[in-house]
């Protein structure tokens, strides 16, 4: 028998659908092809001045030295006044936990909640990662459908539904990746009222795409006063500062599991980099409603995704619904299973981004990694003349499907 080097839980996991689709976009890319990639979830926009000087001042000041393991005071401290600020909402600094991005956050959050068997709730699609994070900490995801049809949103009875005596948490993530939607304050009243009768239940609320939201307010689950002790908040400054780069994610939780993740981060990674800490700070301690650069950026999103959504109206078969936030559309294309170009018989959402790949010189992500396998994600996180050119190229090659 053959002795395998890697352990079975490194085999057992997959590669990233986005992460994977932009190696091979960069790959070919390389070789002289034009490529348009649409497949990166990352803002196409410059960090803001003052976050860029705030970094350069921390760097002159020397804040060089190792961080304490939760966050610099300075940022913990900016995060709960943003929180009060922007959200009406009471956290301390010792409940806040600065990590490297808001993916390692919820690593730590998984890794800390989460034992065997334990299952939490994830309405689909959802964000590649989710699966194999909660895998990985050893518990198992209990995804919940929905369709184009409900707008990708989750009803109360469906929640109902998927709960069960080992339920240990509800994951939850407004606006949404992959489907831009933006859960209403009543919405959230509804699956509220259904965790209120279960107690024990944890709520994590992937906030990350706060900023980006046409449709005004944001509302989060922290908001219920019956469920704030045990909602686990997460968020970060690279969707609404443009900071993808600098790596900067925090959570807000009850105090023993911000202390149990701190305990975590402790001993695999630390406290994340000081200079991107004090960029952080700066970015947090930004009043979104009164920065212009803020503003300027949502305006251009909705100006792309109202543009993308009109143009792929006019691609046959394809069915769409209007994203309320994030950057991202996620269209039915199911329409072209089982059609061929003569050479390629299309089977399935991957097939169709493959196709896309090589004859559009398109780069998507299938609908499949997000567990929906008759979609495909759209990132419009990019110029109008990269989305013309884009569907121009997308509506050619399928044209050629019969």
């Amino acid at each position: 028998m053959k002795k395998y080097i890697l352990s079975k839980r490194v085999l057992n996991m997959t590669v990233s659908a986005t992460l994977k689709m932009t190696e091979m976009s960069r790959e070919l890319k390389a070789k002289g092809i034009d490529i348009i990639a649409l497949s990166i979830g990352e803002p196409d926009f410059n960090t803001p001045l003052n976050v860029k000087n705030a970094a350069k001042a921390a760097i002159d000041d020397n804040l060089t030295h190792y961080p304490p393991v939760p966050g610099l005071p300075l940022l913990r401290e900016a995060i709960s006044n943003k929180l009060k600020r922007d959200n009406n909402l009471d956290y301390l600094p010792s409940q806040i936990v600065v990590s490297t991005g808001a993916k390692h956050s919820l690593a730590n959050v998984f890794m800390s909640i989460l034992d065997e068997g334990d299952e939490v709730v994830v309405p689909s699609p959802f964000w590649v990662s989710y699966p194999e994070m909660i895998k990985l900490a050893g518990g198992k995801m209990v995804n919940v459908d929905t369709g184009i049809a409900e707008g990708f949103k989750l009803n109360p009875q469906q929640l109902e539904d998927a709960i069960t005596k080992n339920t240990k948490a509800f994951l939850f993530n407004s606006p949404s990746n992959p489907t831009g939607a933006v859960y209403t304050y009543d919405e959230l009243k509804g699956l509220a009222k259904v965790l209120e009768k279960h107690p024990d239940i944890l709520i994590i609320a992937d906030e990350i795409y706060e900023l980006i939201n046409f449709e005004g307010k944001h509302h989060s689950f922290a908001s219920f006063g019956s469920l704030k002790d045990r909602v686990i908040l997460i968020n970060g400054v690279s969707k609404g500062f443009a900071m993808t780069g600098w790596r900067i994610g925090y959570m807000a939780a009850p105090l023993e599991i911000a202390k149990a993740c701190t305990k975590l981060q402790g001993q695999f990674t630390s406290g994340a980099s000081s200079i991107s800490q004090a960029a952080a700070a700066e970015a947090v301690n930004t009043d979104p409603g009164t920065s212009g650069e803020l503003k300027t950026m949502l305006k251009e999103f909705r100006k792309r995704r109202d543009l993308l959504i009109e143009l792929m109206k006019q691609i046959p078969g394809i069915k769409t619904n209007v994203p309320g936030g994030a950057f991202y559309l996620f269209p039915d294309i199911s329409y072209y299973f089982g059609k061929t170009d003569g050479k390629t018989i299309i089977e399935d959402s991957n097939d169709i981004c493959i196709y896309l790949l090589e004859n559009a010189h398109v780069a998507l992500v299938a609908g499949a990694a997000f567990g929906s396998p008759e979609c495909i994600r759209i990132s419009y996180a990019t110029s109008t003349g990269n989305l013309k050119e884009a569907v121009k190229r997308i509506s050619n090659s399928l044209a050629a499907l019969k």
